[in-house]
C-alpha cells in the first residue's frame, strides 16, 4: 500500500502537482513511518511548495532514519540554501557528497554554498534582521504555511503539547510542557533560523514543532534539556534584537524598543572603519514634533517614536551606545556616544527629587 502511494506520488512530481504527492507522501509515511526515502520525498514537495522549514525538518528525519541516505542531505542543503542557512547548508552538502563521490549534484551546489559564504562574509555591519536576513514571503506561501498543519505526518489537528518562549537579551528560551518524556524519544535539531522537534514515544502520536524562528540563532551555542515535567529550549541569539514572536510571520522584524546589551564576552565582527553617517538632529526633531502633533501623540508614545528613528537612522556605534546606555542604567539614560559609554557601566540616574532604588523581584 505504501509503495502504491510513493508510486503515485512520483507521478505527480512529473504531473507537477505538489500538493497532491505532498499528500500521498503524508499517508505513505503514516503507514511506515520508519521509511527515510519517504520522508526525504516529501522534503522535495515542500521544497517545491516553499515549505522550506517544514522541508528541512523531512530532511532531517530522513536522515536520522538512514543517515547514509545522499538524497537526504541534498534536500537538506537545498532547503538551507533557499533560507540563506549557508553554513548549515554547506555541512549536509559536504556529508551527502561523501557517501555519492562524483555526484554532479552536490559539487555544483557545494561551489554555489561556497561563492554565496564568501559573499556573506564580505557584507558590511551586521544590522537587524530588516536589512538583511529578512526573507520575502508571498501571499500564497504566507497561506501555505498556514495550512501546515494539514500536511504533516502523524500530527493531530489539535497540538499534544503546549509550548511557550520568553527571551532575554542574549537568548530565547522555549518551553514544551511535555510531561514524563523519555530522552531517547526527543529528537531536536537547531539551524541558522530553524528548530526542529520532535518527540516520538512508542505507541503514541508523533509530536513536532518546526517553526521558522523570528531571527537567527547560533546552533553551536543552543542547547536543550528534557525534564520531568517538561522540555527546556535555549536558543542563543545571533543579534540582540528582541523578537515579537518565536516564529517569523514575514514582514519587517526591526525591534519596538531600544535593543539590551549585547551578549557578554562574545566577540563581534569588526569591519574596516568608515566615517560615520551625520544626523541632523534639529531637523530628525522637528520632524518628530510635527508628527506628533498631527498624530496627536504626546508622552511616552511620542518619545518612543522618536527614540525609534533616531536608532533606525543611527550608525552601528550610536546604536551600541543606545543600547549599553539603556539597559545599564535600567532605563535611565539614553547615551548616542559609544566613545564615552563603550569603556565603562553607564550607572543610572535617577529625575530631581527622586531617588534611584533596585527593583527586587
Amino acid at each position: 500500500m505504501a509503495s502504491d502511494l510513493q508510486a503515485r506520488a512520483k507521478e505527480a512530481f512529473v504531473d507537477e502537482d505538489y500538493d497532491l504527492a505532498m499528500d500521498l507522501l503524508t499517508k505513505a509515511i503514516a503507514f511506515e513511518p520508519n521509511n527515510a526515502q519517504y520522508y526525504a520525498d516529501r522534503a522535495q514537495a515542500n521544497i517545491k511548495l516553499n515549505n522550506l522549514a517544514e522541508a528541512v525538518a523531512d530532511a532531517n528525519m530522513a536522515i536520522e532514519l538512514n543517515p547514509s541516505l545522499p538524497k537526504a542531505y541534498l534536500r537538506k542543503g537545498t532547503a538551507c540554501m533557499k533560507l540563506k542557512e549557508y553554513q548549515t547548508a554547506k555541512a549536509a552538502l559536504e556529508m551527502g557528497a561523501s557517501l555519492a563521490p562524483g555526484d554532479s549534484k552536490f559539487i555544483d551546489m557545494l561551489k554555489q554554498c561556497h561563492e554565496l559564504i564568501a559573499e556573506e562574509s564580505d557584507v558590511t555591519p551586521i544590522i537587524p534582521e530588516k536589512h538583511t536576513t529578512t526573507r520575502d514571503v508571498s501571499a500564497k506561501e504566507l497561506e501555505q504555511k498556514n495550512d501546515v498543519s494539514q500536511q504533516m505526518t502523524v500530527a493531530v489537528a489539535k497540538p499534544k503539547y503546549r509550548h511557550e518562549f520568553y527571551q532575554k537579551p542574549d537568548e530565547v528560551v522555549v518551553t514544551i510542557f511535555a510531561k514524563g518524556i523519555p530522552r531517547d524519544s526527543v529528537t531536536v535539531d537547531f539551524g541558522e533560523q530553524i528548530l526542529s522537534v520532535r518527540i516520538d514515544v512508542p505507541g503514541e502520536d508523533a509530536y513536532a514543532l518546526q517553526p521558522r524562528l523570528f531571527g537567527k540563532i547560533v546552533p553551536s551555542r543552543c542547547r536543550y534539556e528534557v525534564l520531568s515535567t517538561k522540555m527546556e529550549i535555549r536558543l542563543a541569539k545571533a543579534e540582540p534584537i528582541h523578537w515579537a514572536a518565536l516564529e517569523f510571520r514575514g514582514g519587517a522584524t526591526v525591534p519596538q524598543r531600544a535593543i539590551v546589551s549585547s551578549v557578554i564576552n562574545v566577540q563581534r565582527p569588526t569591519y574596516p572603519s568608515s566615517k560615520p553617517k551625520r544626523i541632523d538632529w534639529d531637523k530628525l526633531e522637528a520632524q518628530v514634533k510635527k508628527e506628533e502633533k498631527d498624530e496627536k501623540l504626546d508622552g511616552d508614545a511620542a518619545l518612543n517614536k522618536f527614540f525609534r528613528q533616531i536608532y533606525q537612522d543611527a550608525d552601528e556605534d550610536t546604536r551600541r551606545a543606545m543600547s549599553k546606555s539603556f539597559v545599564e542604567s535600567n532605563g535611565t539614560v539614553l547615551s548616542t556616544n559609544w566613545k564615552e559609554v563603550g569603556s565603562k557601566k553607564v550607572q543610572g540616574s535617577a529625575p530631581d527629587g527622586m531617588e534611584l532604588k533596585k527593583w527586587e523581584y
